[in-house]
């Protein structure tokens, strides 16, 4: 949609600004540019790209104007907050350099020009206004303004603010206190593609293996084994496997060494074991993640039946449209080491834990009165959100235990939804964000760090959920949970202003309401609205009468100019949803049909 405004020959100039000009140029200079003058905003509305609205200004004028040392603007402003606050764009300029000869319309020249503003919920709705000027170049030189703003588009439509994600319930992990103690503790290390050294930043569990090496439990046994994966920079390495195996086991002893008073390296028994150019762990990765059952079968097809040896497989899987899926989100996971510690505790019954936590949190009693499992299922005993977080804070910062901060980042979620006011929610969820977080690093699984991704999204911190996302898939796990990984991961690329992108994130994310919904939006933001219908179409049968169905078919109609289908979809939307009538009334994408009887008739 765009707006053309324009203004006839003749048009009145401000007469006190003529008469201060004397014999100046400028009034007709002016004149001239005005008789014809043609100025367009794309898009029209103005539309969010994530975190910023871009747009670019078309200004078409009659050559006739130009005249030497002397320019022809548009000066371009953006109006909100009610008419009260305006944020000064820039200008389009008709100088020598800025503008060319149009070749569709002899005799006029065009400029063209982007902009950008921020996209905050106080620019919306806005104007887009340009007042016409001309001015001598020369330093100081004579300005006349045209005598009135004229709106060159509204603003600002966001369509991130129609992305559905349907949030999953996060609930607190069940807590127990056991007579038996001890047992086995399973590690993951993860190593940049083709290097062995130990990474210590995030995706890895060093902070892990030292608490559980500094809590000087008994240790019986270590396991070590390390792998590759099969790109050409880890797989054409032949030591590499053996390589990181040796550093986890040098990394351990000497831990053991410097911080184990309990524990001698002589007295646990280490067992090693190197990986190198197993298919096996990598179709077992392959059958975990969220590729297509067909996509899964031409894996295997190569890896089991295809002929040659394994560089030949290796280079087959780079054929494949799945490829792009295997090499970020599958190879990386395979370039891993793990330690297994097999270890004893001692045991402890539960019979005064609730009075004994109750001191520890009131710091009338030490830590070590009770264990980190007593200390934690301390918390189960008491109704009040308050007294769980006070729990799982002195359990998550004397121990670091993983179960500790999960949570509490659990506990402070369920706080934020009770919280009245928005900026103290959005501090218990990235409070929240961060327990998660340090949870994942310690066991890292795709569902850890898909609830840290899930507090960081709700908080509004766009990018670190992105790139927890990006941690949950890449480790793989149950199909459903990684669907539903997907599914929020495309979601946020919707909001951060990657369409692109999320497409092809939602070729992995499998059927559901909340995908129908939102391939449809990137349908109408990309003018597809035969996709987009049908997409709307396939949410309402599974959803038969869903509302947010409804109002997309609505403004799918109004992109057509269909004021018909327009108005019964947009009836049947209210009359599911009454919060939709106040949605329609401010949505610019019906502000052409905001005055007309249909559209009113469709809000009652």
């Amino acid at each position: 949609m765009r707006i053309i405004s324009k203004l006839t020959a003749g048009a009145p100039l401000l007469a006190a600004g003529a008469l201060l000009l004397g014999c100046s140029p400028l009034p007709k200079v002016l004149r001239a540019a005005e008789a014809g003058r043609q100025a367009t905003a794309t898009p029209a509305p103005l539309t969010a790209v994530g975190e910023t609205v871009p747009f670019e200004v078309t200004a078409r004028v009659p050559a006739a104007h130009l005249r030497k040392g002397v320019a022809y603007e548009l000066l371009l402003r953006y109006r909100y907050d009610h008419g009260l606050r305006d944020d000064t764009l820039g200008r389009v300029s008709f100088v020598v350099g800025d503008y060319v000869y149009d070749d569709e319309h002899k005799g006029f020249l065009v400029a063209r020009k982007s902009f950008s503003l921020p996209n905050t919920p106080s620019r919306s709705p806005g104007e887009l206004l340009a007042r016409p000027q001309v001015r001598v170049l020369k330093p100081g030189g004579q300005v006349l303004r045209g005598p009135a703003d004229v709106r060159l588009a509204r603003g600002i439509a966001d369509p991130a603010r129609r992305v559905v994600r349907e949030d999953t319930a996060l609930a607190l992990l069940p807590e127990s206190v056991s007579n038996q103690g001890g047992g086995t503790r399973i590690l993951p290390f993860f190593f940049d593609d083709g290097a062995w050294f130990i990474r210590s930043f995030l995706g890895t569990n060093v902070a892990a293996l030292e608490d559980l090496i500094d809590a000087n439990q008994r240790t019986q046994r270590v396991l070590i084994t390390a792998g590759h994966s099969p790109d050409s920079l880890d797989a054409h390495n032949p030591a590499l496997a053996s390589k990181r195996v040796k550093m986890l086991l040098y990394y351990y002893k000497k831990r053991v060494e410097g911080f184990s008073y309990l524990n001698k390296v002589a007295d646990i028994k280490f067992d090693t074991l190197a990986y190198r150019r197993r298919w096996d762990l990598f179709l077992n990765k392959v059958t975990q993640s969220a590729l297509k059952p067909a996509d899964q079968d031409s894996i295997i097809a190569i890896i089991n039946d295809a002929p040659g040896d394994y560089v030949a497989k290796e280079k087959a899987l780079h054929r494949l449209q799945s490829f792009d899926y295997v090499e970020e989100y599958i190879y990386p996971v395979l370039r891993v080491g793990t330690v297994a510690v097999t270890f004893t505790a001692p045991a402890r019954y539960n019979s005064e834990v609730y009075l004994l936590s109750k001191k520890i949190v009131a710091k009338q009693a030490e830590l070590d009165a009770l264990t980190p499992e007593e200390l934690r299922y301390s918390a189960t005993l008491t109704p009040l959100l308050a007294e769980k977080q006070r729990i799982y804070e002195v359990a998550s910062a004397a121990e670091g235990r993983w179960q500790a901060y999960h949570n509490l980042g659990v506990v402070l979620l369920l706080r934020s939804e009770k919280e009245e006011n928005p900026k103290v929610a959005r501090a218990y969820q990235r409070r929240a964000a961060t327990n998660f977080t340090l949870a994942a690093h310690r066991n890292p699984t795709a569902e850890l760090f898909y609830h840290a991704a899930t507090a960081y999204h709700r908080a509004g911190d766009r990018l670190e959920a992105l790139q927890n996302y990006d941690y949950a898939i890449k480790l793989g796990g149950d199909r459903a949970l990684l669907r539903k990984i997907i599914s929020d991961k495309a979601a946020l690329e919707i909001e951060v202003g990657q369409p692109d992108e999320a497409l092809r994130t939602l070729r992995f994310a499998g059927p559901s309401y909340q995908n129908d919904l939102n391939t449809a939006l990137i349908y109408v933001q990309k003018g597809g609205y035969d996709l987009a219908e049908a997409q709307y179409r396939q949410a309402l049968a599974r959803r038969p009468g869903a509302p947010a169905a409804l109002y997309g078919l609505a403004v799918v109609a109004a992109r057509r100019h269909d004021e018909a289908q327009l108005a019964t979809y947009l009836h049947q939307a209210v009359a599911a949803d009454r919060a939709l009538a106040n949605q329609a009334v401010e949505d610019l994408e019906f502000q052409d049909y905001a005055q007309s009887e249909a559209f009113r008739e469709a809000l009652k």
